[in-house]
């Protein structure tokens, strides 16, 4: 008996269809390539690189950071305490903070005989939030921006363009224009300008009888503002930037109290100083020599302080 044969052209079309297949899915990427580091994502685009973080992860104990010996100098009034209140005092109070790893801070108050004194220290460390922008650089940010609520110039950027340098045609211009606008020479030659000239009726007796204006007295100086290289500045030897506030208020007693503010940034971390002394007698008035040199001199112990953090 014949035995019956069976159609092998629909088992060779499958088989086909399925290599097919199966070469079609291997043409859709190699899963290793896709695995190796030197692939690029969608697009061909590189990976933009991440800003680098700042230098400190950390901040120091704050009421820790100023030794006993630099507290008794800017304190005078510490020596008038008992062993125990002096202790007390020594430990400061601590800055209410919601993340003491982003701001710490202290202030010791003692009041003396003579006048009371407040020193404050503040350290922040900031830290950048953009990919694009490491933290040393935000740091810089924060930093001018306390320059401008000191009402501090900003450090000079050289890269900033320069403004266009004035021809001698253009200067002589201005020159010929200035003269052109010029009120007139009175009968004398001697033109009179209308904000310096005495108006009738005015003037004391002597000048007057003289008809010769005194000239004023020297600029009266005010002993309430600092001396000259005492004034608001900046500090170019203290840290990354530095800068240093002065400034004398009067309180409703009528004493006059001293404000004396160093704020430096070293790397990510911006610490401030701040020290005030108010006397006891209304006629007196905080020495601003003094009360730099002390500040500075701490704000130079906090920053040595923080390279060992």
């Amino acid at each position: 008996m014949a035995r019956k044969a069976y159609p092998r052209r629909a088992r060779v079309t499958g088989t086909l269809m399925l290599l097919v297949a199966l070469g079609a899915a291997g043409c859709t990427g190699d899963p290793a390539a896709e695995d190796s580091p030197d692939a690029k994502p969608a697009g061909g685009e590189a990976t933009t690189a991440q800003a680098e973080p700042g230098k400190y992860q950390t901040l120091p104990q704050p009421c820790r950071a100023v030794e006993t010996g630099t507290l008794d100098a800017m304190l005078p009034g510490l020596s008038q305490l008992d062993q125990e209140q002096r202790q007390k005092a020594y430990e400061g109070t601590s800055s209410v903070t919601y993340d003491s790893d982003r701001r710490t801070g202290c202030r010791w108050k003692v009041d003396s005989a003579d006048a009371g004194h407040l020193l404050r220290i503040d350290f922040e460390r900031v830290v950048s939030y953009s990919a694009s922008v490491s933290d040393d650089a935000r740091a810089q940010a924060v930093y001018g921006d306390r320059m401008k609520e000191a009402d501090l110039p900003r450090p000079s950027d050289p890269r900033e363009e320069q403004p266009e340098r004035r021809t001698d045609d253009s200067a002589k211009a201005d020159r010929d224009e200035a003269r052109a606008t010029a009120p007139a020479d009175d009968e004398a030659g001697q033109g009179a300008s209308p904000e310096t000239s005495p108006k009738p009726g005015t003037g004391t007796a002597k000048e007057k009888e003289t008809g010769r204006t005194e000239e004023p007295d020297d600029e009266t100086v005010d002993p309430s503002a600092p001396a000259e290289g005492l004034e608001p500045r900046l500090l170019q030897e203290l840290a990354d930037d530095a800068f240093i506030d002065d400034q004398l208020t009067t309180s409703s007693s009528g004493s006059g109290q001293r404000t004396v503010t160093v704020v430096f940034r070293t790397s990510n971390v911006i610490v401030t100083v701040e020290y005030e002394a108010q006397p006891k007698q209304v006629t007196e008035v905080p020495d601003s020599a003094s009360m730099q040199e002390k500040a500075r001199e701490l704000a130079g112990l906090l920053a040595e302080r923080l390279s060992d953090v």
